[in-house]
């Protein structure tokens, strides 16, 4: 049988390792700060489907080469860059993020292992993790209003059930960036861990957890899924229609102009 990381020995932004049934997928652009281009998000969607497809996996770690987790989307590549969206290239229907259904659709338990900034969609990729543990670098924060955008399917889909709807709206509409001592105390993370500690620490629980029957935790899993969230597609469908709308607005324009320009933004509602 070809192993997983064979089978994504091409990738060029993510790392993929198999060892005693946990998969250890490593976003790899350090000198990026792990944002993710084009190529990144499609290697991130292969990782998360060559491990539900692999019948050795039976638990999957996800992180960053330090010293990020993923700082979300490369602004220059992907806001700024030659692939602009236009009205034009709109389309008629909206599909979630690929990349994010992966991941959400990985049934095997999914542990993210926040090593240091999570933010933007770095943010969301944690939240399509079951369990969450930290680095005490880590950082967090919901950046898309900054951007003039929406979240995509992890903050309406997870966020408000991990962390309270109140709180999910606070997080969502201020974009505050957040440590990992708060992390904890608002139930987002279940464990803030020494830098050092932060992989062995995921690869004990990912162990215990690889430990049990396959099956009954895949059932687990499913039914956590069923009975705790609501439907992923059609809820990122929604909110693809929504970002790639506002990526036409003016407000968006100036987001990332202010990014790349390391000024205040000015927002003018249009």
């Amino acid at each position: 049988m070809v192993s997983l990381a064979e089978k994504s020995a091409g990738f060029e932004h993510v790392r993929c390792t198999l060892d005693d049934h946990v998969a250890t997928v490593v976003l790899d652009r350090p000198q990026r700060r792990n944002a993710l281009n084009y190529k990144a998000y499609d290697e991130l969607e292969q990782a998360f489907r060559l491990s539900a497809a692999d019948d050795e996996v039976r638990c999957v770690i996800v992180t960053g080469a330090d010293p990020a987790f993923c700082s979300g989307d490369d602004v220059g590549e992907i806001m700024a860059g030659e692939k602009p969206v236009s009205k034009r290239s709109l389309p008629v229907t909206y599909q979630a993020t690929p990349a994010a259904i992966a991941a959400l659709e990985c049934d095997k338990p999914v542990i993210a292992a926040v090593n240091g900034a999570a933010v933007g969609w770095g943010m969301e990729l944690a939240l399509f993790a079951d369990i969450r543990i930290a680095s005490e670098k880590a950082r967090f924060g919901e950046l898309f209003v900054k951007r003039g955008l929406v979240c995509d399917v992890g903050g309406f889909y997870r966020l408000p059930a991990v962390v309270g709807p109140a709180k999910a709206a606070e997080l969502l509409f201020t974009g505050d960036i957040f440590d990992a001592a708060e992390a904890l105390r608002i139930g987002l993370v279940s464990q803030v861990t020494a830098h050092d500690e932060l992989l062995p620490q995921a690869r004990a629980l990912a162990a215990r957890i690889a430990a049990n029957p396959p099956l009954a935790v895949r059932h687990l899993k499913a039914g956590l899924s069923r009975f705790a969230y609501g439907d992923p597609r059609e809820i990122g469908a929604w909110a693809i229609e929504k970002i790639r709308l506002l990526m036409q607005t003016e407000d968006h324009r100036e987001g990332v102009a202010s990014f790349l320009e390391k000024r205040p933004a000015v927002f003018l509602g249009r």
